[in-house]
């Protein structure tokens, strides 16, 4: 565990709380209403999700930042909601094949270490009938912002948790074989400008 994955766990829901204000809380609420059954979320970070599902999901999650489970169990236990937490990469997840309903990523395949490894777990997690519902940082369709987002990515990641702002993340969802069902692009306000384009809603398998 280093020095800059505990002060990014110290400082995150301080850094978070005015676009979880304008607009974070909102888009929550938005696409986890699509969530049911049995949910898995990965990347949980500090739990800011926790309160918007709906309440009568089981909701288990996993992140590989032990200084943010820590932060995530105190939120659940603050909201009263039960969230079976456990440390794991989202490459590696601890659980059986079509074991959940619902899988959720919210601004984490941007990070993780290997995407389509990541997308292929959560793939292999999912009931054939269940959804995988998202919200990502993607790569820029202008040409002069994907350039800025491919110059900074290193700098970027370093202050970032390890955000890559370049990645092509919807085609890498639908090259793990996910159905898109629902759609949208999104140029997100307030935020950092390399971060700014988004895509969010959900697919199946």
């Amino acid at each position: 565990m280093s020095i800059r994955e505990r002060i990014f766990a110290a400082v995150y829901d301080p850094l978070s709380a005015r676009t979880e204000e304008k607009f974070g809380a909102e888009l929550k609420r938005k696409l986890l209403v699509n969530a049911h059954g049995r949910v898995l979320e990965i990347g949980v970070g500090t739990g800011l999700s926790f309160a918007h599902y709906p309440p009568d999901v089981e909701l288990v999650g996993v992140d590989a930042s032990a200084p943010m489970l820590r932060r995530a169990r105190a939120r659940a236990a603050q909201l009263g909601r039960a969230v079976t937490l456990m440390e794991a990469p989202a490459e590696e997840l601890p659980f059986e094949e079509s074991s959940f309903d619902t899988v959720v990523s919210l601004a984490v395949l941007c990070s993780v270490r290997d995407p389509a490894q990541a997308l292929r777990e959560l793939r292999r997690v999912l009931r054939p009938d269940g959804r995988f519902i998202f919200l990502e940082h993607v790569r820029s369709e202008d040409a002069k912002l994907a350039g800025w987002q491919d110059r900074l990515e290193h700098p970027w990641g370093w202050v970032a948790g390890g955000c890559h702002p370049n990645r092509r993340t919807l085609e890498a969802i639908e090259s793990a074989g996910f159905e898109l069902v629902e759609v949208e692009h999104r140029d997100l306000p307030e935020i950092p400008r390399l971060v700014r384009p988004n895509v969010m809603g959900w697919g199946r398998v």
